[in-house]
């Protein structure tokens, strides 16, 4: 199996939602809202993908400044491939785009916890999330 990984090399939203269903990160991105998975691939500014042939395979979806951090908002293999390297290879590669400084972030899915530590990175106890301006106080 032969997998070529391109940067920011344009996807479809279609292709990208394709991919998600193909994952469990699917049952947590809008995959029935088309304008809204848009959005996510036109502001992210550093896409890593895998492809095997023609099809998306893969992704390493960030927003980042290059600099000082990186959020690697979604990390996606499709299941019927995962565990062959390539999820490390997409970290990899979207880490080599970052400059020496730069640290690379990301919340794991509940089914991911145990796979991060295995391949080095290291778990952050203080992340916090704001879902709603009416929780903000």
């Amino acid at each position: 199996m032969t997998i070529r990984y391109a940067v920011n090399q344009h996807i479809t939203a279609e292709q990208f939602i394709g991919l998600l269903k193909e994952t469990t990160l699917g049952g947590r991105r809008p995959v029935d809202d088309l304008e809204r998975i848009q959005g996510m691939l036109d502001h992210a500014n550093l896409i890593v993908t895998a492809w095997l042939e023609d099809k998306l395979v893969g992704i390493a979806r960030s927003v980042t400044d290059f600099n000082f951090c990186c959020y690697l908002s979604d990390l996606a293999v499709s299941e019927s491939i995962q565990a062959s390297g390539i999820g490390k290879e997409l970290i990899r590669r979207t880490f080599l785009e970052l400059k020496p400084s730069c640290t690379l972030n990301l919340l794991a899915a509940p089914q991911a916890v145990n796979y991060y530590p295995k391949i080095g990175l290291t778990q952050h106890n203080s992340a916090w999330i704001l879902a709603d301006i009416a929780a903000l106080k």
